[in-house]
C-alpha cells in the first residue's frame, strides 16, 4: 500500500493540450431517452463492511443491462452524434458508420450496444489474453471481434491503425496527445452515476473513494462532486500498485508510464493515465491510493456475502475503504461517511 498526499490539488492542468472534465450532466438524457422506465441504479447500505457511521456503495451492476457503468460512456458518445444527424434517431441513423476500439472489457459492450442502437456497425479488437467468454459477449451485442496483439497497448494501436486504413471511427475510453474530443464526451456521460448518487446520499460523504485505470469514471466522478458538494468530501483515488500511473504522474507532475507486472485487477492495470482524466484528478483529487492484488482477493468473499458480488477491478474502491491500514491513514472512524462504486458485474 502507497498513500501520496496530492500536493496539486486546487491548481492547473498537467496536460495543457487536454481538457477539464466537462461537469454538464444535463446532456446525457439523449442517450437514456431511448431507454424505458427509470434507468437509475441504486445506491446500497453497506454498513456490515466497516465500522463507521456510513457505508454507501452505488452499485452499477444494473446499469442499463450492460453491467457496469461504461454502458454511460461510449454509448453516449455514438447516442450524442446520432442526435446532432437527427433530433429523433433510429435505428437507421448512423447506418453507414463503423466504430472501432479497443477493449479489455465493458468498454467494448458499450460502443456495441451503443452501435447497434442506432444503425452502426462496431469492431473490437481484443488482446489474445482476453477470454473468449468475453469475446462472445461481444458478438451477442453484435459486434465484429478481431484478436490482435499480446496485450491492450498492441490491441488498442491496431485498432487505430484500422481506423485510419478504414475509415472507421476511432472511439476508446482514453484521452492522449492529440485524441481528447471523443474521451471528453464520452467521460459526460459518467456524469450520470455522480448526478444519481448526489440525490440518493442523504448526507454529504467524509470519504469519497475511486478505483481508477486509465482515470475516466475517477476524473468525471470527482469533477462533479467538487461542483455539487465542493471540498467537504476527501476523494480518494485507488490504483492497483502494478499500475500507478496516476499516482506517478501526479507525483512528478508529468504524464508517467507506469510499467508493471499484471495485476489481477484487469479492468484498473492500465499503464497510462488518460490525459483528460490526470488534469481533473491533479485538481480535485486529494490523495492516491496504490493496493495489492491481495488487498483486492481476500475482500470479495465479504463483499459477495453482502450482496455486492463483483470483480477485483470492481470491488477494489470498496476494498481500500475496508483495510484497517487505510481507515487509520485517512482518519476514518465511527462518524465518517463513506461512498464507493461498485462498477461491474462479476465474471
Amino acid at each position: 500500500m502507497e498513500l501520496l498526499q496530492n500536493t496539486l490539488r486546487g491548481g492547473g492542468k498537467i496536460a495543457e493540450n487536454a481538457p477539464f472534465p466537462s461537469v454538464d450532466e444535463t446532456r446525457v438524457e439523449v442517450l437514456l431517452r431511448h431507454f424505458d422506465g427509470d434507468v437509475t441504479t441504486p445506491l446500497v447500505d453497506a454498513n456490515r463492511l466497516a465500522s463507521v457511521g456510513a457505508f454507501w456503495v452505488k452499485d452499477e451492476r444494473s446499469r442499463m443491462g450492460l453491467g457496469s457503468f461504461k454502458a454511460l460512456g461510449a454509448a453516449y458518445v455514438i447516442a450524442r452524434q446520432a442526435s446532432d444527424l437527427n433530433k429523433a434517431p433510429d435505428a437507421d441513423t448512423l447506418k453507414g458508420r463503423t466504430y472501432v476500439t479497443a477493449s479489455a472489457g465493458n468498454h467494448g459492450i458499450s460502443v456495441a450496444s451503443g452501435a447497434r442502437m442506432f444503425g452502426a456497425e462496431a469492431v473490437v479488437y481484443i488482446a489474445e489474453t482476453v477470454p473468449a467468454a468475453f469475446e462472445e459477449r461481444l458478438k451477442g451485442f453484435g459486434a465484429s471481434v478481431i484478436r490482435e496483439g499480446a496485450d491492450y497497448a498492441a490491441s488498442m494501436q491496431a485498432a487505430a491503425q484500422a481506423a485510419e486504413a478504414q475509415g472507421w471511427i476511432l472511439l476508446s475510453d482514453s484521452s492522449w496527445e492529440g485524441y481528447v474530443e471523443l474521451p471528453y464526451i464520452l467521460m459526460e456521460g459518467y456524469l450520470q452515476m455522480a448526478h444519481e448518487v448526489v440525490s440518493q446520499c442523504v448526507e454529504v460523504p467524509t470519504h469519497v473513494f475511486l478505483q481508477a485505470g486509465v482515470g475516466g469514471m475517477a476524473g468525471a466522478v470527482a469533477a462533479y462532486i467538487r461542483k455539487v458538494w465542493g471540498d467537504e468530501p476527501r476523494i480518494i483515488v485507488v490504483e492497483p500498485e502494478a499500475a500507478p500511473a496516476l499516482l506517478a504522474s501526479v507525483r512528478s507532475g508529468t504524464c508517467v508510464f507506469a510499467d508493471g507486472p499484471d495485476s489481477i485487477m484487469g479492468r484498473l492495470d492500465c499503464k497510462e493515465p488518460s490525459l483528460i482524466a490526470l488534469n481533473g484528478l491533479a485538481r480535485d483529487a486529494d490523495d492516491f491510493l496504490t493496493i495489492s492484488d491481495d488487498d483486492v482477493r481476500q475482500r470479495l468473499p465479504q463483499m459477495a456475502a453482502s450482496d455486492l458480488a463483483t470483480t477485483a477491478s470492481g470491488g477494489a474502491g470498496i476494498a481500500a475503504a475496508m483495510m484497517p491500514e487505510v481507515q487509520e491513514a485517512l482518519g476514518i472512524g465511527p462518524r465518517s461517511r463513506i461512498l464507493c462504486f461498485l462498477s461491474e458485474i462479476p465474471e
